[in-house]
């Protein structure tokens, strides 16, 4: 299923030319070895550009269109008019001499193959090189260029100012070359035709922690991988043609670091059916917190994403809710990926889905944060040390919530127990964690945290005790905050655990306190104090419970937070 998406997300692309032929691939160059018409080197020259980076700008590859890269794994292969400094100079900075000579060796060999016979004078010129040009006895490189070039950066040839991929001859003979290319006939298992079989694929490059040089999405290198005596990728026959176009295709979508979103240690893309980059620019922004597209607003956003919910399309958003949609979320492991998750199913069914999670995070907060649609990365950054150097979350916990989202399944048991921990550390709870625990139990209902604590704001009525119990406890902390300003530890600082935890132990100690602190307040604020400790302590009985359970401590911190946050609403002007 997933290269058969990837294939057909390859075609809509081909259809609408944003994406090279067979035989052809996007190449990170950096620096192009100038030669003459007789094939002498005369200069090397920097082909990167400045690209913005955050707040700055750094030298980057440019990005360029050229024969399509081979998969290396330790034999000697060269790329075609491309490659690194080991097969176009025969040098390298690993101190492999031998190495690098057979490099050389087997660049100059594809070339002779390819260009034998063709009538170019920039394939002679390269041919020319290949043949005079001695590793062991070269001149030096251009100063300023050694260390550059020895850093395994991508060189390409340029003969007399122009670049040879653009030479009609020579891009013909390379297809002609590609097209011949060897391979076992077998019927591919994506597209059902038959033909030669890729005994390698081609690797996937940018995705994050994988290697540099790439890695393989579908591979066989072991014994135990293997059957009925095939080897390599025969064992499951995909085509040359269904190996480029899967891989070309997933390249493509990651080169565009606009389109690609990370999540903890797993890179997301996804695409429309037709190819069209609105949809996943406006699924980035409603889940991921990207820039809205086509200069929407925030608000106009939520109520696009609202529409798209509802299956209903958004006025001037040429968004179609019934369009075919795919997620696919890659994670490295080793010199090959992982496929955290792969979903599919329509843009509006999806968009309904975190349109429900951002309804189930819905509550009150400082600057009406009901109102605001709380990306995944601040979701996420709720469960790691405020303190901490490295602000990502676990890279298993970032996969599966992300998934549950897009999916509209049950959120996994690990956020809730991730955010109960920083709870617990902290003996603090701000809006996004409350924001959390009321969607976790929203969407994975429990008798000990139900609907009538899950409110966006406080319930009054609720007659939930664990959720009365958090609501006491900060009647309790506002009492000793009125009596004793400026302290500097709370009752927060001290019992806050232990009153989630095991309340027949600690509120009676409670109790106690909160009558000394009331005896500080003035005559009024201190009978509307007591009154509304009264009114609350009406609905608990005469008896504390003994422990809570995870849900019911739950319910106590939304009571808790929601009372808290009860005191800094601002009062209508009458």
């Amino acid at each position: 299923m997933i290269l058969q998406a990837l294939v057909q997300l390859y075609e809509d692309l081909a259809a609408q030319g944003k994406i090279a032929r067979p035989g052809w691939g996007p190449a990170r160059i950096s620096y192009a070895l100038c030669i003459d018409a007789d094939g002498q080197l005369t200069d090397i020259v920097s082909l990167q550009e400045e690209r913005q980076r955050g707040n700055k700008t750094a030298l980057a590859p440019r990005i360029m269109e050229l024969p399509a890269a081979v998969k290396r794994t330790v034999g000697i292969e060269p790329h075609f008019l491309w490659d690194n400094a080991g097969y176009l100079l025969g040098i390298d900075g690993k101190g492999k001499p031998e190495r690098s000579r057979k490099c050389f060796e087997a660049c100059r060999r594809l070339h002779h193959r390819v260009l034998d016979g063709v009538d170019s004078p920039a394939a002679r010129a390269i041919l020319a090189y290949l043949d005079d040009w001695r590793p062991p006895a070269a001149e030096p490189l251009p100063d300023g260029y050694m260390d550059a070039v020895l850093s395994g950066a991508n060189l390409v040839f340029r003969v007399d100012g122009m670049f040879p991929q653009d030479d009609p001859a020579i891009r013909a003979a390379w297809q002609a070359h590609y097209d011949a290319g060897e391979g076992e006939v077998m019927q591919c298992l994506v597209t059902g035709a038959v033909g030669p079989v890729a005994a390698v694929h081609p690797s996937i490059q940018g995705v994050r922690g994988a290697q540099s040089s790439g890695a393989a999405l579908v591979s066989f290198n072991a014994p135990a991988f293997c059957s009925y005596g095939q080897e390599q990728s025969l064992n499951a026959p995909v085509s040359r043609y269904a190996a480029f176009a899967y891989t070309s295709a997933l390249n493509y979508l990651l080169s565009d670091r606009n389109s690609v979103q990370l999540v903890g240690d797993t890179t997301v893309v996804c695409w429309a059916e037709g190819a069209d980059p609105l949809y996943q620019a406006f699924s980035s922004a409603s889940l991921f917190g990207a820039p809205p597209p086509a200069g929407l607003t925030d608000r106009d956003l939520q109520a696009a994403l609202k529409s798209l919910a509802n299956m209903e399309p958004y006025k001037g958003l040429p968004l179609e809710p019934d369009r075919h949609f795919t997620v696919l979320g890659l994670a490295p492991n080793a010199a090959r990926l992982s496929v955290r998750f792969f979903l599919q199913d329509t843009f509006g069914a999806m968009m309904k889905n975190i349109w429900e999670h951002h309804e189930r995070m819905r509550i009150v907060g400082p600057d009406h944060a009901e109102n605001k649609l709380v990306p995944l990365w601040a979701l996420l950054r709720q469960t790691v040390h405020p303190k901490s150097k490295d602000k990502q979350s676990s890279p298993a916990l970032a996969g599966t919530v992300t998934r549950a989202i897009y999916a509209g399944t049950p959120y996994p048991a690990a956020l809730l127990e991730a955010v109960t921990i920083r709870i617990r550390a902290e003996r603090n709870i701000n809006w996004q964690k409350a924001a959390i625990l009321k969607a976790y139990y929203a969407k994975n209902q429990n008798k000990d945290c139900p609907k009538e604590v899950l409110q966006v704001s406080l319930n009054e009525a609720s007659t939930n005790p664990y959720y009365t119990l958090g609501r006491l406890f900060a009647v309790y902390e506002a009492i000793q905050e009125a009596a004793s300003p400026g302290i500097n530890a709370t009752i927060k600082d001290k019992y806050f655990n232990a009153a989630a935890a095991t309340p027949a132990m600690i509120f009676p100690v409670l109790d106690n306190l909160c009558q000394k602190h009331l005896r500080k307040l003035p005559k009024g604020q201190r009978v509307n104090m007591d009154r509304q400790v009264g009114r609350i302590k009406d609905v608990l009985g005469e008896e504390y419970p003994l422990r809570l359970t995870l849900p019911q401590q739950g319910s106590f911190n939304l009571g808790y937070y929601h009372q808290r946050q009860k005191r800094f609403e601002k009062k209508e002007d009458k």
